[in-house]
């Protein structure tokens, strides 16, 4: 094999160690970029300044021009050092700690001052878990809008309903979509109530028991609450758990994570859908002009997206199961096994679920309809479905209802016989129209496709009206996101 040239510097080539595809084919640079060891160092960092800014307006000993120093060096991270520091104290938060006080030495001695180590990590794991529900939100409300926008257009398309993948009584189009938007708007309401209450884990010490910091003041508990609520306020939150041991429970993380996967189980679903549809040919997902199904058969049209969404959403899923042994596993005030699994569980979660949800924006936004093969497949169908109604009005018409029946039960056998066996069309109008038993009947009214679909187009006119108008209202400032497909 050929020797590689190793890029200056000594680094290794990007391309010879692993990526993880939920970074390079799947998220997007924002809930990337939430979870990037920069957006990390630089909370943490937010975190040491808040505590230090509270303690010197506090009254304790820490001189403004020391905060002055922190802040002057907030952004100045430099890894290397970080890494250096790392390699000789085993410890990554005491790593981030020297590296700060070597860029602000006067204010080294009080950086950390009371504090424990989740006082920094689990408050700012709360912080970035609050961007990416912002994040996750955003998606949903524009996932909401596309699906809104189809129920509009589709929602007097009649087409046949399934069971059991098997033909059922005609629903629309447009309700078809409303059952679609219907479980991603339950996940935005879970999702903006975790969001708006997520609480600051609090300042509390090693055991939760603010021990130290009562100590910092001299034994006075209001100053101590006082404290934590002055630092939660500057990172932007008005309430804090009411109590954690060394950490918040875990049972918040899994929340979260069971949050995520009811947004993958109902992507999954939709997802299905439209594969299932494609099959049909009466819906494709958005297909580019060059884009390419299938390496040997040129062809197809596979729905690659949709595919896409169903594996991530599969393994957003199985992700619930680490996110509730965590907080199981957690031993009295504290175990570390939770610690190498939360590094993966929470940023994958993000990150699957906000690729995923890229994909169902996408998709609802510009799926295609072909309504000839929707007719095509009502046609085949709805003879039978008629055949209740067709027996009524020739009833009405003066004949003889048992005898009408048993016609149009011999006719229907033979018809399916011809479908099932020889695989010709369904002729059960044609033996109909031959019978002069059923003369009197109208037949093109009888058949009208839009007199078979119940309250479909009323059902998404209210659903539009009561659940998607006041939601839309709701969040009208909540920025919509554009899908930044890539592969």
């Amino acid at each position: 094999m050929a020797k590689r040239r190793r890029p200056a510097g000594g680094k290794p080539d990007p391309f010879d160690v692993y990526q993880s595809p939920l970074v390079s084919r799947n998220a997007s640079r924002d809930m990337s970029a939430v979870f990037s060891p920069r957006r990390r160092a630089l909370t943490w960092r937010r975190i040491w300044l808040a505590l230090a800014e509270a303690q010197h307006e506090m009254g304790l000993p820490i001189k403004a021009s020391q905060i002055r120093a922190l802040k002057s060096n907030l952004d100045d991270i430099d890894f290397a050092a970080i890494a250096k520091h790392e390699k000789q104290l085993r410890h990554d938060v005491m790593a981030h700690l020297h590296a700060f006080g070597d860029l602000a030495p006067s204010a080294r001695g009080i950086l950390h001052l009371g504090a424990t180590s989740m006082d920094i990590v689990d408050n700012a794991d709360l912080i970035l878990m609050r961007e990416a529900l912002g994040i996750t939100r955003a998606w949903l409300v524009t996932a909401i809008d596309a699906f809104a926008s189809q129920m509009r257009t589709h929602k007097q398309l009649p087409c046949l309903g399934f069971t059991h993948y098997q033909p059922a009584q005609l629903t629309t189009l447009g309700k078809r979509c409303a059952l679609w938007c219907w479980d991603f708007v339950r996940d935005l309401e879970t999702i903006d109530a975790i969001h708006k209450s997520l609480p600051f884990r609090g300042i509390r010490g090693a055991t939760g028991t603010q021990a130290s910091f009562l100590k910092l003041f001299d034994g006075n508990a209001s100053k101590v609450a006082q404290l934590e609520k002055l630092v939660a306020k500057k990172l932007g939150f008005d309430r804090c758990e009411p109590v954690t041991a060394q950490t918040y429970s875990r049972k918040l993380d899994a929340q979260v994570v069971s949050a995520l996967c009811n947004i993958a189980a109902g992507a999954h679903k939709f997802a299905n859908d439209i594969r299932l549809l494609a099959n049909l040919k009466e819906i494709e997902e958005p297909f580019g002009k060059s884009q390419i199904g299938s390496s040997a058969m040129p062809y197809k049209r596979n729905p690659m997206l949709c595919e896409r969404a169903t594996g991530l959403a599969r393994f957003v899923i199985g992700l619930s199961q680490s996110a509730y042994q965590n907080a199981a596993e957690q031993w009295l005030e504290r175990t570390l096994d939770d610690s190498s699994n939360k590094r993966l569980l929470m940023p994958e979660a993000f990150l699957g679920t906000d690729g995923i949800l890229q994909i169902v924006v996408s998709v609802a936004r510009g799926f295609v309809v072909y309504p000839e093969m929707i007719r095509a497949r009502i046609n085949a169908e709805l003879p039978f479905m008629a055949s209740e109604n067709i027996l009524m009005a020739a009833t009405a018409a003066g004949g003889d209802r048992q005898a009408l029946h048993e016609r149009i039960r011999k006719h229907s056998q033979a018809a399916a016989n011809e479908v099932k066996q020889h695989g010709r069309a369904n002729d059960l109008l044609e033996r109909l129209h031959g019978d002069d038993a059923f003369a009197k009947v109208n037949f093109d009214k009888l058949l009208d496709p839009r007199a078979f679909v119940g309250l479909a187009p009323q059902q998404v006119d209210a659903f539009l009206k009561d659940v998607v108008a006041p939601l839309k209202k709701k969040h009208s400032k909540t920025p919509r996101r554009e899908p930044e497909i890539s592969v």
